[in-house]
């Protein structure tokens, strides 16, 4: 048997095309090799089980074997093998329309996926690293005979007799010297781990040394001796391809330390499983979270049938669930697939909202389960479901009923049961329900007891979301405002009727503003006379919630660069009715006003942690002398 032909791809610098275009990502040839060898071994299974092949399996094996004098690797498998006849039809004939609008159409091309996927180009990576590429084979089927087939890359073949004896494939690359990394141990072994560390079949990887009892020695110990064994480099059975009811809580653990060894454990997890309209199975974590996100993301791992595809699971994971961890497989997302083939599929955004709905039905039937223990996870659990509730409006539909609220007390209220906490005494004369709020208790302390004293109820929202969780639930919650409890003095927060009026004449106000801005006497900061209760602070300094707002978005990047840009203003009310004003209009000279004013912004200052270097040290000698 031998023939000599041409590969019907009707160009003759296909080669080099692919060479060209799949450079960067050449070591993609392994997983593609790798993969077909597993699907060959996975098919005799399925003849065998169907009763179509009687013959002996033996043990499901693909083995990758290293050669460096040789500069060769090859990948072996016992499965399916070829006849002659097969690989002129799989291997010869690929087709596509021509090598023109093939050209034309991809040279730009920058993804590696995106050809080969579009093109069933799997095999033909083997050119990417190699001058030659052999196929030795033997095919399952009676009377088959051995075949051989050559390529050195041109669009020129050779087919011979083969010299395998077993059922099965190797596929023997010849290394070029440009790709001679590849024939390195630690290099080979990155590139199976990487795509290759669940799939259904054993790879071999060359031995391992493993120690194994052996006896006892003469004062009855027991000893162990070295042997060599086949190095396996997969788990062929992870534990998203089981049932739920088959694992334990030890089972979910262990895989996630496989996965993140160095991470603390998971709050909880959620096994996916799932096979219309769409074919998806996985295990999604929620993490413990840390203060840097960007650290956190990218760790959801897709497979499809086991094979690795990507991290980068954007357009599969709606975006406020990619903190998560875990794997996601689905086998309708092919092994070769591209960014745009993710953002147009409809089946990936199918599996996006069943996601979506799987995480919210998990979150339900936590807070349904053990609310105590649910309130104890808030914190970390707090971050998802906030980023849901912003980005996603079925999510919010559904995340209502379960997102907490946690005021400065560490009590934990559902959105209604809160409502109906502050709805009576939180009311302005306009009828409008106002939620108070910190994000930074320790600083704001002083305006959270001006708070407190008032009756008045202030929650924690101290979150990295929590600037746009505020704007959201203003526009989800009928007739409700949101204020930081350090935006006014606390008896303006809640505009009502029963204002306290200041004491002060006309003529005093006048004199008592004069005194304080020119104590001040520096732009940005506006003073008033206010009406306070007498055990208030004498000077409280705010900014304007609006503006702080704006502020605060501006330096997470939330689109108000505008206001990020424009300089700080701040209110300084003055509360009239302090013994520390009247104390300041008795003064004999000015020099004295001046001072107790000063003295007077300066604590404000000092409460909003606000006074720093040279005025910070003018306050502390300023102190000393008036003790």
């Amino acid at each position: 048997m031998e023939e000599k032909g041409t590969i019907s791809i009707h160009t003759e610098n296909i080669f080099p095309i692919i060479k060209k275009f799949l450079y960067s990502d050449n070591e993609i040839f392994l997983r593609e090799l790798v993969s077909n060898a597993v699907d060959a071994v996975q098919k005799i299974k399925r003849l065998a089980a169907l009763g179509q092949y009687s013959g002996e399996l033996g043990n499901p094996l693909v083995e990758v074997a290293l050669d460096k004098e040789k500069k060769t690797i090859t990948i072996s498998d016992n499965g399916l093998g070829m006849t002659a006849e097969e690989i002129k039809k799989y291997i010869n004939q690929v087709a596509f329309s021509g090598a023109s609008e093939f050209v034309e159409k991809f040279k730009d091309a920058k993804d590696a996926n995106e050809i080969i996927g579009k093109f069933g180009l799997g095999f033909y990576s083997a050119f990417m690293v190699s001058d030659l590429v052999e196929i030795q084979t033997l095919s399952y089927q009676e009377g088959a005979e051995p075949a051989r087939w050559v390529c050195d890359g041109s669009t020129t073949f050779e087919i011979t007799e083969g010299s395998r004896t077993t059922r099965g494939t190797d596929i023997i690359l010849h290394v070029n010297a440009e790709s001679e990394e590849f024939l390195e141990t630690f290099k080979l072994e990155g590139i199976l781990d990487k795509y290759g560390k669940f799939l259904p079949v054993p790879i071999k990887f060359g031995t391992k040394t493993e120690q194994e009892p052996d006896g006892e020695d003469e004062e009855g110990k027991p000893k162990s001796k070295s042997v060599e064994t086949d190095n396996i480099i997969n788990t062929t059975n992870p534990i998203w391809t089981k049932a739920p009811a088959d694992l334990s809580d030890e089972d979910y653990l262990a895989f996630y330390k496989q996965l993140y060894p160095f991470s603390e454990d998971p709050l909880f997890w959620i096994h996916l499983n799932v096979d219309y309209p769409f074919n998806l199975t996985g295990v999604l974590y929620f993490p413990k979270l840390k203060n840097d996100f960007e650290m956190q993301r990218n760790k959801i791992r897709l497979f499809s049938r086991q094979v690795f595809i990507t991290d980068e699971v954007k357009d599969i994971v709606p975006e406020f669930l990619m903190l998560l961890h875990g794997v996601i497989d689905s086998p309708d997302i092919p092994l070769n697939v591209s960014r745009s083939f993710l953002q147009a599929d409809s089946n990936v955004k199918k599996i996006n909202s069943y996601i979506t709905k799987k995480v919210a039905d998990k979150l339900q039937e936590l807070y349904n389960k053990d609310r105590k223990a649910y309130e104890e996870k808030w914190t970390d659990i707090g971050l998802f479901v906030k980023y849901g509730m912003v980005s996603e409006e079925k999510f919010n539909d559904k995340a209502k009923d379960f997102a907490l609220l946690t005021n400065t007390k560490n009590e934990h209220y559902t959105l209604e049961e809160y409502h109906d906490k502050v709805k009576d005494f939180q009311l302005d004369k306009n009828g409008q329900v106002v939620y108070i709020y910190s994000n930074d208790p320790a600083k704001q302390d002083s305006f959270i007891q001006s708070a407190n004293k008032l009756e008045y109820d202030v929650l924690l929202m101290n979150s990295p979301i929590d600037n746009h969780f505020v704007q959201h639930l203003e526009q989800k919650l009928e007739k409700t405002a949101l204020k930081r409890v350090d935006s006014s003095v606390a008896s303006k927060l809640i505009d009502k009727d029963d204002q306290v009026e200041s004491v002060l004449t006309e003529d005093q106000s006048k004199k008592v503003k004069e005194v304080f801005e020119k104590a001040i006497s520096k732009p940005g900061y506006t003073v008033e006379i206010v009406g306070l209760n007498p055990e208030e602070l004498p000077v409280t300094i705010t900014m304007d919630e609006f503006m702080r707002r704006m502020k605060d978005m501006a330096q997470m990047g939330g689109g108000m660069g505008f206001y990020g840009n424009m300089p700080d203003s701040y209110k300084v009310a003055i509360n009239g009715n302090h013994k520390l004003v009247a104390k300041i209009l008795s003064a004999g000279d000015e020099d004295t006003q001046a001072k107790l004013a000063r003295q007077a912004v300066d604590l404000a200052l000092l409460a909003q942690g606000m006074l720093t270097g040279a005025e910070l040290t003018a306050f502390v000698s300023r102190s000393v002398e008036l003790i």
